[in-house]
């Protein structure tokens, strides 16, 4: 049969990361919870490795801390990691805008506007999720039209650790990214502003950064995020983790689990009579 062919590991230890990684940053496994393989195994309906693979790489971005022989267990919110985090991404956001606005297509900028009225949408009725999806295919159509292989990585990698703390400042009532700046990106991109929409963009990633620093009480008066350095103990549960003991040569032999940068090449949707938007077509 032809349509049915062996599935790659790759593709295993990305399901495995994808599901676990939205898992954390939704907020569905909390901070300080402990996360064993075999569970985690057992719920994707895979192998203990791809698993084991995925726990790996979400402790070296951050979302987990591992103590060997001990626990596997999810990070606390930290302040500093995610100010930190705001201003990598934030940095790339601008770099990627400066070059893909140059760059964009009529089809490009329509696209970012039908994004932005997901995104409005979305805040208007409380659908966290929602206006989360939209916002990344907003800030996407840059970073694919830059085709910045090394930004859109980064992107990838440091967004998650601003997306836990962002999602619970939205649940609190806050108004997540404002759609009004998005008009502003939008309005500069489709002028042909460069340095306009990289000082929105800049904007943008600047008001991120302070959510850390936004009080968060829980209701027995203590912080929900903490503002302990990375290294610094947290008021966290503890437990042995099912997955201590390391993967068999023969999980692992498909390598090391590294998200695949996304594909940076520029393909708009192009209709009659596209062209670029540039500061002569004004």
């Amino acid at each position: 049969m032809e349509a049915i062919r062996p599935v790659a590991r790759t593709l295993l230890r990305d399901r495995a990361y994808q599901a676990i990684r939205d898992a954390i940053v939704a907020g569905e496994i909390e901070p300080g919870a402990v996360v064993r393989d075999a569970e985690f195994a057992e719920l994707l309906g895979l192998s203990r490795a791809p698993v084991r693979e995925a726990f790996s790489r979400l402790v070296d971005e951050g979302l987990l801390e591992s103590k060997p022989q001990s626990y596997t267990r999810v990070t606390a919110v930290v302040a500093s990691d995610v100010r930190d985090a705001a201003a990598v991404v934030g940095a790339m956001h601008e770099l990627v805008a400066r070059t893909a606005v140059p760059r964009l297509f009529a089809a490009d900028v329509e696209m970012m506007r039908s994004a932005n009225e997901r995104f409005a949408a979305a805040v208007r009725t409380g659908d966290v999720d929602a206006a989360l999806v939209a916002d990344d295919e907003l800030h996407d159509v840059l970073v694919r039209v830059s085709g910045n292989r090394a930004a859109a990585a980064t992107v990838a990698r440091y967004t998650p650790l601003i997306r836990r703390l962002e999602r619970r400042r939205f649940g609190e009532g806050g108004n997540c990214r404002s759609a009004g700046l998005h008009e502003r990106l939008i309005a500069a991109c489709a002028a042909g502003d460069t340095d306009g929409a990289v000082r929105v963009t800049a904007e943008i990633w600047r008001g991120l950064a302070a959510l850390a620093d936004e009080p968060d009480e829980e209701p027995g008066g203590t912080s929900a995020v903490s503002t302990e350095e990375s290294g610094g103990a947290s008021a966290v549960s503890t437990g042995v983790a099912d997955g201590a003991s390391p993967a068999s040569a023969e999980e692992t032999a498909g390598g090391s689990a590294r998200r695949p940068a996304p594909e940076p090449a520029h393909q708009p949707a192009r209709e009659p009579g596209d062209a670029p938007v540039r500061r002569a077509d004004r």
